[in-house]
């Protein structure tokens, strides 16, 4: 049978692998396209490299230079130039040694004393250099609104008449259309036509080209025309059907220069050289017009197909690889996994393995500067991040669905008739409402059990009109009942459980605990004590339940979201033996309690002292059937704060036991125990990253907003990984709640609403927890009062101001950017996604506000 299941698996493994693989080459299907002509018309020619910037001064040497033209003198013997400025003064006289004509440029900006030297030295160099054939006044100058046409026209007559060249200016095609009378003044019409800035598709972009040179060629029949600029991207944001990619420039140029050449039109491609420096002026785009990149390697092959990754074979093997490292963790003691269970963990290892390689080779692709290496580590983490959650997610799904049969089943204990062991049943109460602490009281006395006793201990309540009813209500029900209040008592909830262990029975075998709102059903010592006739366990525990939850909508989706931890996560955790103990339903062995105590140091006493009773080798037992049931909080403030304690307790315990759950040391704790307590905790860990992305989201858009034209919108890389997880575990909780669950669809939507509202709480209690080591106790009330919108609003306060800043944040990037390109319309909904949990703690803040039905005095839970 192994071999049968091995044999499967690998064929699965080998369809998967050859389905993703195709998956790789269809999406670099070669495309047909023409040659890279012999010799093209020529070069924009700027030499800079890494960590050079004519902005700071800081420029190539003459060698570099040299080494540039002599790489550029193989496909054209023609260059174009910007500015005289350093030592690009030098390229003129290094490339008249190859032979080599120049456009030389002169450049025009705002400050005229630095007009004035440009023009001074580029009349200079044109008069004395072989190598300039012509030269271009300024650069787009009238687009950018640094000159007045006066002004350009007044530069352009100045330098026509000092030098004998052609005189031009280069501008964009529209500029001439729009300023005819430059005509006048120019030898030669130098016209940019770029339709990749104009949103035009890479398609249809060569005709672009070819209809703009035809007009104005209409338009100045009488003046040689110069195609000054064409080029295309190789990387940076889609502007509309433009998209910016390797392949798609290297269609466009191999197409467009034979086109040209074939119509025999002059033009410049921009440009020879990625240069990095030009992303302050023209956005993460400007960086990668060149045909070589920084490195001076071709971006493209020059001859035969193209394809979208030309390493795509090497990323598809990497796929691969990652795809069975993740399998090799997930399939470790999987054997009750059925097949369909462990197919689907193979398409999600697969799919999760792409994805991170694609991603981590999409970031290759940009040129680094201290800020995006920064940004790219922490992105490398967070995605790497996300996909471990994400495995450990399918991998829940998986075990929870798709098993043949529970390793662990929840069958009843048929002990021997005799064995009922003296239980010593404690209930921990600070400051609550006595009429429902004599309910569970009420409840407790019904206990079918032969031998048992209850110890209340009070610890804290200050005012005696509280707690006084609850002791005489103690005497009342007889000896067995027996009523402790302690003022002041340190410890927390742990602090009072261990003030009451010593006034335990001498004879009692088994402690239960519950806590001051529940109502047990008689039979619940009878049904779960027996467990204990192993002599392996320790614990035993039964899952929480409310008898409140169809009480208002805010308690039915709270009530919805609580069963998923009960009937999905601490079914699979109970396979391995890890479940989590909480501090109600709960029984220890005497001696193991009294060996271990509760802990003091920790706001979850309950789940860390389960943990201690793990590391010593003993084990628990759960039962899946609900024994007991108590009140759910009434307001959004309590279930926040409830689940704040719970997620910084976990971190708390993470922190506490680190050495034993990370690397196993002086610990009984199996493997699959050690990872269902750091998996089951990774979900609230990576909502607390969340937070980072969000604060960068809103930094980002903020940029986007104020500096509209230097700043884009973020790569796709940068929004995937977050996304994808929101979107599978939404879609996990739907599908889990209602397969396992056995709630209709309406409920797992409920669920899901009631967990995204807790997300931004949980992330701050991990981040609470990780940067702090205690906080005080936070109790979580039953039976408050109910509340206005007004004060609703409040408790949601810091969730509705982040919502409308992404909200904010979406609409002002509409308005100032449009949406005219795929990136920034996937951007803005990447912020209204993000805005969802925040939304959905509005949503059950303004629930738990509606007025509570009127309700008929309650019977004993326990009796109905």
């Amino acid at each position: 049978m192994p071999a049968r299941k091995f044999g499967l698996n690998l064929v699965v493994f080998v369809a998967l692998a050859a389905l993703f693989t195709g998956f790789w080459a269809l999406y670099n299907r070669p495309v047909s396209v023409p040659d890279w002509p012999e010799s093209i018309s020529g070069f924009s020619f700027s030499p800079f490299r890494l960590n050079q910037n004519p902005q700071k001064n800081q420029f190539p040497s003459d060698d570099e230079i040299r080494s540039d033209l002599e790489l550029v003198s193989k496909r054209t013997d023609n260059i174009r130039t910007y500015s005289v400025k350093g030592s690009l003064a030098d390229i003129p006289r290094l490339a008249e040694e190859l032979g080599m004509r120049v456009s030389l440029g002169i450049w025009i900006g705002p400050d005229e004393a630095e007009n004035e030297a440009e023009i001074a030295r580029g009349i200079e160099i044109a008069n004395n250099s072989r190598s300039v054939v012509r030269v271009i006044v300024g650069n787009e100058a009238l687009f950018r609104r640094e000159v007045t046409v006066e002004q350009m026209t007044a530069y352009l007559d100045r330098v026509r008449k000092a030098v004998k060249v052609p005189v031009t200016t280069a501008e964009q095609w529209h500029i001439y259309e729009k300023y005819p009378e430059l005509a006048r003044h120019v030898d030669l019409i130098a016209a940019h036509v770029l339709p990749y800035w104009e949103f035009t598709p890479m398609d249809e972009s060569v005709q672009f080209v070819l209809d703009r040179a035809r007009e104005l060629r209409a338009k100045f029949p009488r003046k040689p025309l110069l195609l000054a600029e064409v080029g295309w991207p190789s990387n940076g944001r889609m502007r509309g059907g433009a998209d910016a990619t390797q392949a798609d420039q290297a269609i466009y140029l191999r197409r467009l220069t034979n086109a040209l050449n074939k119509k025999g039109y002059n033009y410049f491609v921009v440009e020879a050289f990625d240069q990095p420096w030009k992303v302050s002026d023209e956005g993460s785009v400007g960086a990668y017009w060149g045909v070589y990149n920084a490195q001076r390697q071709p971006k493209f092959n020059f001859e035969g197909p193209v394809v979208n990754i030309p390493q795509w074979r090497a990323l598809a093997v990497a796929s691969v690889v990652m795809a069975l490292l993740a399998l090799t963790l997930l399939m470790i003691d999987s054997s009750a996994l059925r097949q369909r269970g462990r197919t689907f963990l193979s398409v999600v290892a697969f799919a999760g393995g792409s994805v991170l390689v694609w991603i981590a080779y999409d970031y290759s692709q940009q040129y680094s500067t201290w800020f995006s290496m920064t940004v790219g580590g922490l992105l490398g983490i967070g995605a790497l991040g996300v996909f471990i959650v994400l495995l450990t997610e399918a991998h829940e799904l998986a075990e929870t669905v798709w098993v043949r049969k529970r390793r662990r089943p929840f069958d009843p204990i048929l002990a021997d008739q005799g064995y009922r062991p003296k239980v010593s049943v404690h209930v921990p109460c600070y400051n609550e409402p006595p009429e429902m602490l004599k309910k569970t009281l009420d409840a407790l006395a019904k206990l079918d059990y032969p031998d048992f006793e209850v110890l209340i201990i009070d610890n804290n309540t200050k005012d005696p009109a509280v707690w006084e009813p609850v002791r005489d209500y103690c005497e009342v029900l007889g000896p067995r009942f027996r009523f402790f209040h302690v003022a002041p008592l340190a410890g927390f909830k742990g602090g009072a459980l261990n003030y009451i262990l010593p006034h335990t029975a001498p004879d009692v075998e088994v402690i239960a605990v519950i806590d001051a709102d529940y109502c047990v059903e008689p039979n619940w010592l009878k049904h779960m004590v027996p467990h204990f006739a192993d002599p392996k366990i320790a614990v035993v525990q039964s899952p929480q339940d409310y008898y409140d939850g169809e009480e208002n909508t805010f308690k039915k989706l709270c009530y919805a979201e609580y069963k998923g931890f009960f009937h999905i996560g601490m079914v699979t955790r109970n396979d391995r033996d890890a479940i989590i103990q909480h501090g109600t339903m709960t029984m220890i062995r005497r001696t193991v309690m009294d060996e271990l105590k509760w802990a003091d140091w920790t706001i979850c006493e309950d789940a860390e002292l389960g943990l201690r009773v793990f590391e010593k080798g003993y084990s628990a037992a759960y039962s899946h059937q609900s024994f007991g049931k108590g009140l759910m909080p009434d307001t959004f403030i309590d279930y926040k704060k409830q689940r704040f304690r719970w997620a910084y307790g976990a971190i708390q315990i993470m922190k506490g036991h680190a050495r034993a759950l990370f690397q196993g040391k002086d610990s009984k704790l199996t493997t699959g125990q050690r990872y269902h307590f750091v998996a089951g905790w990774l979900p609230w860990i990576a909502d607390g990253m969340n937070i980072f992305f969000t604060i960068g989201a809103l930094l980002w858009s903020s940029a986007m907003i104020i500096v509209p034209k230097r700043v884009d919108p973020p790569l796709l890389i940068f929004a995937i990984p977050p996304l994808a997880l929101f979107f599978f575990k939404f879609g996990k909780i739907m599908f889990l709640y209602r397969r396992a669950v056995g709630v209709n669809l309406l409920r797992s939507f409920q669920a899901a609403v009631a967990g995204l509202a807790l997300s931004h709480t949980i992330a701050k209690a991990v981040l609470y927890g990780a940067f702090t080591k205690t906080i005080p106790f936070i109790r979580t009330p039953k039976m408050a009062s109910t509340h206005g919108i007004l004060v609703a609003l409040a408790e949601a306060r810091e969730e509705v101001f982040i919502m409308l800043l992404l909200w904010g944040a979406a609409l002002g990037i509409v308005l100032v950017q449009g949406v005219p390109s795929r990136d920034m319309m996937f951007w803005v909904a990447m912020l209204l996604v993000q805005s969802l949990p925040y939304l959905a703690a509005l949503v059950m803040a303004l629930l738990s506000s509606a007025p509570k039905p009127h309700l008929a005095p309650a019977a004993n839970p326990a009796t109905t």
